[in-house]
């Protein structure tokens, strides 16, 4: 479990490495709520043509680029005491971007269309970066008891899986993800605005 204690006073790196991990979870939370949004804008009759932006794929590709970079800070700034954890971590991590980079090469220099094609197997490719962000909700759900983060965990992977084979109908797929936004809004809230200094834990334990 965490450590809520205060074992030795906050560096000035510890602050900033915190908080760099915390930016990474809200702003991977701000992506998700903004995604679901416009996939549910777009299932429920209202007419995306407004929103050009959408129509011409730019905004989606920023999206899906700042989550990687969001998850990255996450990955990268996380604080475990045990190091293999971390190392095996940023492996995954490295493994998202490989198959980030054949997004790109799917779709022409457009990493999100090849996402929206029939079946969408290309969405198999974001598997890892979910997995990263699962690791991160789960460790949280573990050290202090937010549950949500191990649904989110499983279900984050899960759902792209059936996804990407195809097995959700459209509105299903936007359902799945709205409750997934949702669900890691919610777990963020609840991460966020604890003391900084439960993530940093006792230094004296941590393992290389």
């Amino acid at each position: 479990m965490g450590d809520t204690n205060l074992f030795q006073p906050l560096t000035r790196e510890d602050k900033i490495s915190v908080i760099l991990y915390r930016s990474g979870i809200c702003i991977s939370a701000v992506i998700l709520g903004i995604a679901a949004f416009f996939a549910v804008q777009g299932i429920t009759g209202n007419d995306l043509s407004n929103y050009p932006f959408i129509v011409s794929g730019l905004l989606l590709n920023i999206l899906l680029l700042t989550l990687y970079l969001s998850t990255g800070m996450s990955v990268f700034f996380i604080h475990l005491y045990i190091g293999k954890f971390h190392r095996i971590l940023k492996k995954i991590y490295y493994l998202s971007v490989v198959c980030l980079a054949v997004l790109f090469f799917a779709g022409n220099g457009n990493p999100v269309l090849p996402l929206f094609r029939t079946p969408p197997n290309a969405a198999l490719l974001l598997i890892p970066i979910s997995l990263c962000l699962g690791f991160v909700t789960a460790k949280e759900a573990f050290c202090f008891k937010l549950l949500e983060g191990y649904l989110l965990a499983m279900l984050m992977p899960v759902y792209l899986f059936f996804y990407g084979i195809g097995a959700l109908h459209q509105k299903t797929a936007v359902f799945g993800l709205a409750i997934i936004a949702a669900m890691f809004v919610f777990f963020t809230l609840r991460k966020v605005f604890m003391p900084v200094h439960y993530d940093i834990g006792d230094k004296s334990a941590y393992q290389p």
